[in-house]
């Protein structure tokens, strides 16, 4: 395997780029921490100069770069490869360095399960240990889809090798018309991570918040059940708010159920945008962030919160926290994706 030398001006750090890697997956292969958010060319946080050398673009047009930025010459690292030494010019800092390097592995499908009309629970099996932060994802390389697509595990580390995903079905989306019509069990594919920032803190001492919509459930049931497993719902409280658009979208209850203190410390609010006419849904209605602030029962700024969903939702979170309520950002996690 040919490794390409990397050598970032920024902070002096100097790592090596195998074969199929980009240049943001190296570093953090390499235990280097290059600033990132999503590793799928939409949010823009790894940008960097190329000082000297070669690169090849894998997406040219990646919304995370400006026109202003491809004038001045900028890249993502999550979308360029090295093609020869090269010397750039790229922010970091220790909050970007992987708690556990990703690495390549074979993944066989094991087991399907429905959890909604459109939303399916693919459970993978590794041969080594599957390692992994709850609120992780890890990047999925599936037959015949030529980029990599990135999924949120939910389930924990464990030393089976067992990889949980739960994902919705995209319509016309090529990775989800893999998973959900072409793989059977035994199939494999190739499983890259973990990534991710929006992991589980169990040293933050405040009671958790997560907020999932859509297939943003896994991250989120992972999160809930990394707490559960780490103690922490034992000295404090976990509220766990869904949205759904209508009520036959609505799930996470059963998953959530079995864990320690649900209905007490753990609390499940399901909310629907569009509950219909005919009276039969008699939860929570509107929009998830305002659910938030109406029903939490202390100041927002006294919880750690995670969420994972939607674009129109996490914005409208990230508003609601950090502009109207002043969140400190230290608070608050999620991964960007598009």
């Amino acid at each position: 395997m040919q490794e390409i030398l990397i050598h970032n001006e920024k902070d002096g750090a100097s790592f090596a780029q195998a074969d199929g890697d980009t240049v943001l997956r190296a570093a953090l292969r390499a235990g280097v921490g290059l600033a990132h958010e999503c590793n799928s060319g939409g949010c823009g946080a790894c940008k960097f100069e190329l000082v000297e050398g070669e690169l090849e673009t894998l997406w040219p047009d990646a919304p995370g770069l400006s026109e202003r930025d491809r004038r001045r010459g900028r890249h993502l690292a999550c979308q360029c490869r090295a093609l020869g030494p090269v010397r750039i010019k790229a922010p970091g800092g220790p909050e970007y360095v992987p708690r556990i390097r990703p690495a390549r592995q074979t993944a066989r499908l094991a087991g399907i399960t429905d959890l909604t009309h459109d939303i399916r629970e693919f459970r993978f099996v590794t041969d080594g240990p599957a390692a992994f932060l709850p609120g992780q994802y890890a990047m999925l390389d599936l037959p015949g889809v030529g980029t990599s697509r990135a999924y949120s595990l939910s389930n924990t580390a464990n030393d089976g090798g067992e990889w949980h995903f739960q994902i919705r079905r995209v319509p016309h989306g090529q990775g989800t018309h893999v998973l959900f019509d072409k793989l059977k069990a035994g199939d494999e594919i190739g499983l890259d991570g973990p990534y991710g920032v929006a992991w589980l803190r169990t040293d933050a001492p405040r009671d958790i918040v997560c907020v999932a919509g859509g297939s943003g459930l896994a991250p989120m049931i992972s999160i809930a059940r990394g707490a559960a497993e780490a103690g922490l719902l034992k000295d404090r409280k976990l509220h766990f708010f869904y949205g759904a658009r209508t009520p036959r979208d609505v799930c996470g209850e059963a998953l959530l159920a079995p864990l320690e203190s649900f209905g007490e410390r753990l609390r499940y609010v399901p909310v629907v945008s569009l509950p219909g006419d005919d009276g039969a849904w008699q939860g929570e209605t509107g929009y998830v962030h305002d659910a938030v602030a109406r029903l939490l029962p202390e100041p927002l700024a006294s919880y750690e919160f995670y969420f994972a969903g939607p674009p129109p939702m996490t914005q409208a979170l990230q508003e609601l926290l950090m502009v109207g309520h002043r969140v400190p950002f230290g608070q608050i996690h999620f991964d960007r994706f598009f």
